[in-house]
């Protein structure tokens, strides 16, 4: 359970600013630019309006820039609309080509992890498969509204409003995939609706429109596997805790848990959307520990998870810009 050292190596190109990445990298992304650009074309090209108003929340940035969260905070404010949201996910980590709606008895492994983590948290129809046009196509059986996750560029479905999020961190080194964290040029920001900034601090606008402020704060660690009915910190005096992660970006988990005032004694690091086995959960296991994880990777770890031994995760509080629910609702309701 060591750290992905190339995972780490392309991190720390793409997110520093002082220095340009290698001629190579360069090169790659100029003609990852002419396939991403022929690919969009051809999608817009083909593009077809779903059953419902769809709403895009998607990004320019690879990961980390808190999609997951933004997707069921939204869901919870079209709710309180009187609104019956839907959402849709590509299903990332599993191999599921036909649309499923998620159930209590679905598994990541068959939907993926963001899908199951979305049913979970939203109390929401979740609709999962990499064919989002069939999934698209389902969406009015179960609510009036429809929200796609990371839709920014899958430009096959019209959308009634396009939300990116962007890190406050910014675009890092401003450069395309794989040489920066770029999936498109910041230009084409001008293609959405509504740009939010997620985090926390002060930021630099990127464009000249209105950009919203959101975050998503950890406010306490639980029990998922329901062995205690209390929080961490009221368990126990926060201390030591080993840290399991398989997302983008997993500094910011391990300084959230800090700075609820846990130490971190050890951080084990998989690479984005990891399948956990049977040989991972049994090494985490080993010995009286307290492991902290994500939700994402929670919904992954339960189903091989010792039911006698808690699995402590880091909830989420939302907190949003005044009025950015009435400038999204302003596009979808007449």
């Amino acid at each position: 359970m060591q750290s992905t050292p190339m995972y780490q190596w392309f991190e720390q190109i793409w997110w520093q600013t002082r220095r340009k990445p290698n001629v190579l990298l360069r090169l790659l992304a100029r003609i990852y630019k002419k396939a991403m650009q022929y690919n969009q074309k051809k999608r817009f090209q083909t593009q077809v309006c779903p059953p419902i108003p769809m709403i895009s929340v998607g990004n320019i940035t690879v990961g980390g820039s808190g999609k997951t969260p933004f997707v069921v905070w939204l869901a919870g404010e079209l709710k309180a609309q009187g609104l019956n949201p839907v959402l849709l996910s590509r299903g990332d980590g599993a191999n599921n080509q036909k649309p499923h709606v998620v159930s209590d008895y679905s598994k990541a492994r068959e939907v993926g992890d963001e899908a199951v983590l979305l049913y979970r948290l939203s109390g929401c129809p979740v609709i999962a498969g990499r064919d989002r046009l069939a999934g698209a196509a389902m969406a009015a059986e179960y609510g009036d509204v429809l929200i796609l996750d990371d839709g920014f560029q899958y430009r096959q479905l019209h959308r009634a409003c396009d939300i990116v999020l962007v890190p406050k961190e910014g675009v890092g080194n401003g450069c395309l995939l794989p040489a920066g964290p770029l999936r498109e040029p910041v230009s084409a920001l001008s293609r959405a609706h509504i740009i939010v900034r997620t985090g926390h601090g002060e930021c630099k606008p990127l464009t000249k429109t209105k950009e919203w402020d959101w975050s998503a704060t950890s406010t306490d660690v639980k029990d998922w596997n329901g062995v205690w009915d209390m929080p961490l910190s009221e368990q126990s005096e926060a201390g030591g805790a080993e840290l399991v992660t398989a997302i983008a970006r997993p500094r910011r988990v391990r300084n959230d848990l800090e700075s609820l005032g846990f130490h971190v004694v050890e951080h084990h690091i998989f690479e984005d959307h990891h399948q956990y086995g049977k040989e991972d959960v049994a090494k985490l296991l080993k010995g009286n520990k307290t492991i902290v994880t994500t939700g994402k990777d929670a919904v992954k770890l339960l189903p091989l998870w010792d039911a006698s031994k808690p699995l402590w995760v880091l909830e989420q509080k939302a907190f949003a810009e005044d009025k950015l629910t009435t400038d999204i609702l302003r596009y979808i309701v007449e």
